[in-house]
């Protein structure tokens, strides 16, 4: 039996986004500036750094002018800075402008970028900066030394689908560290376990999520002009689901086209992917893609719960950062940066920590306290109860994002802090009027999901253990096809669940190859027994364009 590996760093990063790469970066400086000398490491679960990276994208350069102040003359590889910008209500057939873009939605300097490219740009900037950046490795474990995290394990490699090494087996490796701080995205392995392990969830709202579905399209030369942004509302989510679409013009002649659709909605036969399609059915959209081509299809999980659903940030040894502890403005559809503040101010009490060789709870809680005397939190205060009130519907959830504009982000205009359910828990049992049943796939414009995936470039070894659980298999063939009519089929932006029917029998069939690690499974499931787990170190969609 092979010997697994230890590594031994002082500080790891878990997951290669923004706050993780911001915070990586700030450290070294902090590091360089006081002639001190530690290891710093960030670990990646896809293939290359921005593998795994996707977003709408609009990045608000704040942060990015405190950690790089000369960020100007750094070629990041932004598409363009927002040129022009335009809020639409949108009907089956027509498009109404809103009269003006209030100030607080507003994106004038800010950069319409693709995410993948800019966390690949960091990357590099990291490895420049003498941090180690360790990709194709997913953290599988947190370990531990009583009720101190010292360290992560990465996953086996080489392990069949059932169960057994194959010849190529490789043991993951221990990697131990003083701190470990996590930036894994939305609903990740080790951050879920995290929380659920120290209840850092107690006296919190739950958090409450959307997805967000993306279509990339090459347009013919000259019809695109980059740094073009346009929201809308309405069509084709109606007034009864949370989200609304985007729509941004990238370099290239690139349409980046997309929906937000909240997972907190009550009809079990939403599908996001099809929503996405659906968008594309309405004559404006039509005409802005006509001559084009799909290139690429991606799915992302996003935390919308806002302030009150940010659980508590650190525990002996470890620390949560980005949308991994949850900061987003809902509001504005915008974490980028909040992500990049988050690992700077992590960063900084880490620098702390190591100088008084203290990694314990109450040194690591200094992160909390700069957190909350910071423009991170001045930013989402004002825009903490702004998803809850969409539990009303469309007309409530944009009266009271009004009266806290001018209430300073009260709901309703004078309630200081809305309570909140989980999302699946609105999920009604029953038969509901199937939404899709006109939708036509043409293959032009309208595509089906098993299309859509490949455009993701994702993959996974097929021999190996399915990285989604779903704990109790004959609760899906039987309670949840009567009660719910098996969401996980429609919910699913990638296909990955198929309802099997065999003779009289019927089967889940996983077809986890086709995940495209948006995590909606996890967070949208009624009864709460689908676990994502990561796969194979490397295995996954490919977004660097993204």
């Amino acid at each position: 039996m092979s010997e697994r590996e230890v590594l031994e760093l002082d500080v790891l990063f878990v997951g290669a986004g923004p706050a993780s790469l911001a915070g990586a970066i700030h450290l070294q400086k902090l590091l360089k500036e006081t002639g001190r000398v530690a290891s710093v490491a960030v670990l990646e679960k896809a293939a290359e750094v921005g593998g795994h990276s996707l977003s709408g994208a609009i990045v608000d350069p704040r942060a990015l002018l405190e950690l790089l102040p000369d960020y100007e003359s750094q070629n990041i590889p932004f598409e363009s800075e927002v040129t022009e910008e335009h809020l639409y209500y949108l009907t089956a057939g027509k498009k109404f402008s809103f009269p003006f873009i209030p100030s607080a939605m507003s994106h004038q300097g800010c950069f319409v970028a693709s995410l993948g490219k800019l966390n690949r740009w960091m990357g590099e900037y990291c490895e420049n900066q003498g941090v180690d950046i360790f990709c194709g490795f997913s953290g599988t474990e947190l370990l531990y030394n009583g009720d101190q995290v010292i360290g992560v394990r990465t996953g086996d490699r080489g392990i069949n689908k059932n169960g057994e090494k194959k010849p190529q087996y490789e043991p993951g490796a221990d990697i131990h560290a003083k701190v470990v701080i996590l930036g894994e995205g939305t609903r990740g392995n080790l951050t879920k376990k995290l929380i659920q392990r120290h209840n850092l969830m107690e006296g919190k709202n739950p958090q409450v999520w959307a997805v967000g579905v993306k279509e990339l399209w090459q347009m013919p030369s000259g019809t695109v002009p980059p740094g073009f942004v346009a929201h809308s509302m309405g069509f084709p989510l109606g007034h009864d689901i949370f989200g609304g679409a985007f729509l941004y013009g990238m370099q290239n002649d690139i349409w980046d086209l997309g929906l937000v659709v909240g997972l907190d909605y009550k009809n079990p036969g939403v599908d996001s992917h099809h929503e996405l399609q659906l968008l594309k059915t309405h004559p404006w959209v039509r005409s802005i893609l006509d001559g084009g081509e799909l290139i690429a299809y991606g799915a992302k999980s996003l935390p919308e719960g806002g302030w009150y659903s940010i659980p508590k940030l650190t525990v002996n040894g470890a620390m949560l950062v980005g949308d991994s502890a949850g900061f987003m403005n809902g509001q504005r559809l915008k974490g980028i940066h909040l992500a990049m503040k988050s690992g700077m101010l992590a960063a900084e009490t880490v620098m702390e920590a190591l100088a008084e060789n203290n990694f314990s709870e109450d040194k690591l809680a200094d992160y909390a306290t700069r957190v909350k005397s910071s423009w991170l939190k001045d930013e989402l205060w004002k825009v903490r109860n702004f998803h809850q009130g969409f539990d009303r519907g469309l007309l409530g959830g944009l009266i009271n994002a009004g009266t806290g504009l001018l209430t300073g982000g009260r709901g309703w205009g004078f309630k200081n802090r809305l309570s909140g359910e989980a999302g699946h828990t609105h999920m009604e049992k029953g038969l509901h009027n199937d939404r899709y049943k006109d939708l036509q796939f043409d293959g032009k414009y309208l595509f089906d999901k098993v299309t859509d995936v490949y455009h993701s470039a994702t993959a996974h070894e097929e021999d190996q253990l399915p990285h989604l659980h779903v704990l109790d298999p004959q609760v899906c063939l039987t309670t949840c096809t009567e009660e719910y009519g098996n969401p996980c089929v429609k919910f699913c932006p990638a296909d990955v669940y198929e309802m099997v029917q065999e003779g009289e029998s019927r089967r889940l069939q996983i077809n986890f190859s086709n995940c495209v690690h948006c995590k909606t499974c996890d967070i949208m499931d009624p009864y709460q027994i689908i676990d994502w787990v990561p796969p194979e170190g490397g295995d996954g969609p490919a977004w660097v364009n993204l």
